[in-house]
C-alpha cells in the first residue's frame, strides 16, 4: 500500500510541476527525485501512462548538447485530472491530520 501512495503522490506532483511549465523528463527526475530518492525508472512509467491517458502531450526540441529533448505539456483534460486528484488528496489527508492529531491529545 505505500507503494502505491507514494506514486500516487509522485504523479499528483509530476502533474503540477508540469502545469507550471513545459519540462523534459529529466528536469522532472531533478526536481522530484531530491525530494523522494526516485530515480528515472519511476518517473518515466508516469509519464507514458499520462501521456497515453491523454493528459500529456509532447514535442521535440532539438537540443546544442545530443539528441532532442522530448517536452511534456499538460492538457486540458490533464489539468482537470490534476484538480481531482488534488481535492481528493487534500480531502484524505485533512482527514487523515485530523485524526491523528485528536490521537495525540
Amino acid at each position: 500500500m505505500v507503494q502505491q501512495f507514494k506514486k500516487g503522490v509522485i504523479e499528483l506532483c509530476v502533474l503540477k510541476f508540469i502545469d507550471e511549465k513545459d519540462v523534459y523528463g529529466y528536469e522532472i527526475v531533478k526536481e522530484l527525485g531530491g525530494i523522494f530518492k526516485i530515480k528515472e525508472s519511476t518517473i518515466y512509467p508516469i509519464l507514458k501512462r499520462l501521456n497515453n491517458d491523454g493528459y500529456l502531450t509532447t514535442y521535440l526540441i532539438e537540443s546544442n548538447s545530443g539528441p532532442a529533448r522530448k517536452y511534456y505539456k499538460i492538457t486540458l483534460d490533464g489539468i482537470e485530472y490534476y484538480e481531482e486528484n488534488y481535492n481528493t488528496w487534500k480531502e484524505l489527508n485533512d482527514k487523515v491530520e485530523k485524526f491523528l492529531y485528536k490521537k495525540d491529545q
